[in-house]
């Protein structure tokens, strides 16, 4: 058995411990996000596996059941070319579209539902925005749970049918992903929502992890990510903060970018207002709807990270985000999902205002597959 290296679970506000070995959703003092903390002494770095559970050493799972996993983990880091070329700077795509469930919302799925049933939860319910609901409700399939998923009525359709065909109970309402949060209120089970339980966090961290050792144990100048809920950009930078404590990486870390909507920027306007916390964003929409969060629950860990490593948070349109899309597809053959392309769009404004230089070495995060969002306006 793998013994685990899991010491306890630490508020992200206030501090305080709580035990990581029975079930927990946020701080019990101020209702927080908690977050993993580990005994590094004697970590390792990993050998052999082509899946995220080579870092079981740094994943909360005691005993990680290699039936349970679909292969998810390992995407490939994959230059842009004649992306790099126009927009004068070194571009890489981490590419979660090939992970199972066709997002990136499949790491944290994998490792919260893993460490959800070793905990002893026997359902778990959610709102989404789409492709978060779709994973945990098929990850919670492959264990053994019931699932309860709500998401607004324009999430993509395929998300929706997803969720449908794993047996999970599905609540469709009109509104953003606050008003399908309302909609489960009443359902008993498991709240596994974005930053309500520690270990999504802990699966999306691996990103991290892959991108230095892809890079041969070395970090890029900057990492670009569209935000929404911000779970994988809290967890890249929580994975640096590991990987440099372990000594795997420099004391310097990648400048971390939050690239939100036009529509829906309560990061990017915290942000540029040396706000600690964001404000709700009235009338949110964008067609990126993995990005159309009004407020993140972890809205400060997302400001303070991208603050401490000297990065920023930028919006851009829908309009350039499809622009962008399309380009992607024709010059480099890759066919980004939205808040993919959305990363693309940011590269650009950054470009132009001169916040990136010319050998600055950038990773983008596409999040999912473009074939999920099928309607794409000309």
């Amino acid at each position: 058995m793998h013994a685990g290296m899991l010491s306890h679970l630490e508020c992200a506000r206030c501090g305080r411990v709580h035990d990581a070995h029975v079930i927990q959703n946020v701080c019990h003092d101020c209702a927080s996000p908690l977050l993993a903390r580990y005994d590094l002494a004697g970590v390792a770095k990993p050998t052999g596996g082509d899946s995220l559970w080579r870092y079981r050493d740094v994943l909360p799972v005691r005993d990680p059941d290699p039936a349970f996993s679909l292969g998810e983990g390992m995407t490939p880091l994959v230059p842009l070319p004649a992306l790099s070329r126009e927009l004068d700077v070194h571009l890489l795509m981490k590419d979660e579209a090939l992970i199972p469930t066709g997002s990136f919302k499949a790491r944290g799925a994998a490792v919260g539902v893993a460490r959800a049933k070793e905990l002893g939860v026997e359902g778990i319910k959610m709102p989404t925005n789409g492709n978060a609901g779709a994973a945990w409700a098929l990850y919670a399939a492959r264990a053994g749970l019931r699932s309860v998923i709500a998401m607004p009525e324009d999430a993509p359709l395929i998300t929706r049918e997803e969720v449908a065909a794993s047996g999970a109970e599905l609540r469709v309402v009109p509104g953003t992903i606050a008003d399908a949060a309302r909609a489960i209120a009443d359902v008993d089970l498991f709240d596994a929502s974005t930053l309500r339980e520690p270990y999504r966090i802990e699966g999306k961290k691996t990103m991290g992890y892959e991108i230095v050792e892809q890079l041969g144990w070395r970090v890029p100048d900057v990492i670009v990510y569209p935000t929404g809920g911000g779970v994988g950009l809290i967890g890249i930078h929580k994975a640096l903060h590991e990987m440099r404590e372990l000594g795997w990486i420099g004391g310097k870390l990648p400048r971390l970018v939050a690239v939100q909507s036009t529509g829906c920027a309560p990061i990017v306007r915290a942000f540029d207002e040396g706000g600690a916390e964001s404000v709700f964003w009235d009338g949110a929409y964008t067609s990126a709807f993995g990005i159309n969060v009004p407020k993140p629950l972890g809205d400060f860990i997302i400001l303070r990270a991208i603050r401490e490593t000297g990065g920023t948070a930028t919006a851009v349109t829908d309009e350039q985000v499809e622009a962008d899309r399309a380009e992607c597809a024709r010059r480099e053959g890759v066919f980004l999902c939205p808040e993919g392309a959305a990363t693309i769009s940011a590269v650009r404004e950054l470009r132009g205002t001169g916040w990136l230089e010319a050998d600055d070495e950038v990773v983008v995060l596409n999040t999912g597959a473009g074939i999920k969002y099928p309607a794409v306006r000309r």
